[in-house]
């Protein structure tokens, strides 16, 4: 039995993508052992020394390969992660086929350099941060709703993102099109997004994949010191 992996990680968008994928690996009968240790973000456990020592950028999700390349391997940033882990089982979440294969890595690249940073300062501007600036949610409302767009689009000519197979790119992007109340979206509105979000949530192993962790999700309003923590007004050191 292979060493497992760990998962450093947290209930966001971002670790549910990884969390999905070893799901999905167990769905595919190609598993990968995993365990995950949690990184309670706003207690500042991702200022730890022993979570710094894999990941200089502070942010979950990282992982920790004990049999990787080279012998023990650290990698962080979520897109790095799934191509990883998706390689490394053989999986077809990550097509053999050349075109294919691009097509999938295109979306997700749409989705880590789109997506995920868009949605993201829509969610900040709009719901955490202390003074509502109409600007700053007028810009990313319009943004996340271009985006939205791009997407219905795509999925209008496809049944997912890189073609007719569920690949990385779908895994990447669905835990950000979740819950679109958080970010005032009616995805009926885009009835071709509905469409593949319903499709996917419907599946087992990301149904498994967004219960991990999931009694530690955030409930209510964020307080003023776990803002600091999570906005970098606090040099905090977790001991």
């Amino acid at each position: 039995m292979p060493a497992p992996i760990q998962v450093w990680t947290w209930p966001t968008p971002n670790g549910h993508k990884v969390h999905i994928l070893l799901e999905e690996l167990v769905e595919e009968g190609k598993p990968i052992p995993y365990e995950v240790v949690p990184v309670a973000i706003g207690k500042g456990e991702q200022f730890r020394p022993e979570f710094l020592a894999i990941t200089p950028n502070h942010r979950i999700p990282a992982i920790v390969d004990p049999e990787g390349p080279g012998g023990r391997f650290p990698l962080f940033e979520s897109g790095a992660i799934l191509i990883y882990l998706a390689e490394k089982a053989g999986s077809a979440l990550i097509p053999a086929d050349p075109a294919a294969r691009y097509r999938a890595l295109q979306w997700l690249m749409f989705q880590m350099g789109g997506v995920g940073p868009m949605f993201g300062q829509y969610g900040h501007f709009a719901n955490y941060a202390a003074e509502k600036l109409p600007y700053a949610i007028e810009r990313y409302t319009n943004e996340v709703a271009r985006l939205h767009r791009v997407l219905d689009k795509r999925l209008a000519e496809s049944a997912f993102l890189a073609g007719d197979g569920y690949s990385i790119a779908d895994i990447a992007t669905f835990p950000w099109i979740r819950n679109p109340a958080r970010r005032n979206v009616d995805l009926g509105q885009y009835p071709n997004v509905q469409r593949w979000h319903d499709a996917i949530a419907a599946r087992p192993g990301v149904e498994r994949g967004v219960s991990i962790l999931a009694e530690n999700q955030r409930q209510g309003t964020m307080t003023d010191a776990e803002r600091e923590i999570m906005f970098g007004k606090t040099q905090f050191q977790a001991r």
